[in-house]
């Protein structure tokens, strides 16, 4: 408020001090606001970037197996669930391991102990081959134990054996082959929709569930159904050779218990992980050799969209920062 005698410029200069007081301790107050978010922008991204290192560093050194034991052992290879070149039961995984149980010399055989309802039988075959390439090479026996089911392609897997065994209630055998699907014909016809296909080839569409399965199709799709199974039936035949005592039912896709699968040849005797490590390999020492997630895939997997960005913010971060 001014008086008559203070002018409004004057009563400006008067408040002027504490006016400029207020504007510096703004400034001020900004400036420490703009260094504190800064130094916490360059601590975030420092701390992602260490954190995907470490991560990097536990991949790299964490990837092997644990290391073994110095005196003969049995070597384990477990082949569990699905097999699909997605799955834990991958050639892709399991080779390796099949591979470092081999060329252990302190490894006195290796035994596949096996629970899985089979799947694809292109990976069933590179596991196989494997088994019996690496069989020849290094001269070391080769075992397969049954859990609850060794059936279509985990059979596969198991006929490289020497000698497969299982508990008596175990499911093994659906030596066959399928492919399922299902058509809409009918249903598509019944609600008025149409189907609009384009192709270039005239089998390009085949097997196209919105339309009618035509006998030219199914006979061509059946062939190489039939090609596939005569092919497991040969790798069958060889892998367990007079032991095995064939039936018209042997190879049509049924599956039977194990004391029903030791009479048929399909498996040589009863018997699980602990009983044929000591009673057979004579080593009852046993040492995983399976490829196994460890702690750091677990958390890469979990946190890895976060973390990759993470790294990836702070690496850019790094390099624009003055």
């Amino acid at each position: 408020m001014t008086t008559q005698d203070e002018s409004p410029e004057a009563a400006l200069a008067s408040r002027s001090p504490s006016l400029n007081h207020v504007l510096e301790q703004f400034a001020r107050d900004y400036l420490k606001d703009r260094r504190s978010e800064r130094r916490w922008r360059l601590f975030s991204r420092v701390m992602w970037l260490l954190l995907f290192l470490a991560l990097a560093v536990m991949l790299i050194t964490s990837r092997g197996r644990a290391s073994t034991p110095i005196g003969p052992h049995t070597a384990l290879i477990e082949v569990r669930g699905e097999i699909a070149s997605d799955a834990e039961a991958s050639a892709a995984n399991l080779l390796p391991g099949l591979k470092q149980a081999f060329e252990d010399a302190s490894a006195q055989a290796v035994v596949l102990r096996i629970n899985s309802p089979g799947g694809s039988p292109v990976q069933a075959g590179i596991i196989h081959d494997e088994i019996v390439r690496l069989k020849a090479l290094h001269k070391k026996k080769v075992y397969a134990v049954v859990e609850e089911a060794c059936a279509s392609g985990a059979y596969y897997i198991a006929v490289a054996a020497d000698e497969i065994y299982a508990d008596k209630a175990s499911i093994v055998g659906s030596i066959g082959v399928l492919m399922n699907g299902f058509g809409f014909e009918g249903l598509m016809e019944k609600l008025g929709i149409e189907r609009r296909l384009l192709t270039a080839g005239e089998n390009k569409g085949m097997g196209d569930p919105f339309g009618p399965l035509s006998p030219k199709d199914r006979a061509y799709t059946q062939a190489m159904l039939d090609q596939i199974h005569q092919q497991f039936i040969t790798v069958v035949k060889a892998g367990r050779g007079e032991r095995l005592k064939p039936s018209p039912d042997t190879f049509s896709g049924l599956y039977w218990n194990g004391e029903q699968a030791v009479a048929l040849g399909l498996i040589d005797q009863l018997g699980s992980l602990d009983s044929v490590a000591r009673n057979v390999v004579k080593a009852e020492e046993i040492v995983d050799y399976t490829p196994k997630e460890n702690v750091a895939e677990r958390l890469a997997k979990r946190f890895g969209a976060s973390i990759g960005s993470g790294a990836v913010k702070a690496l850019n971060g790094l390099g624009a920062l003055r």
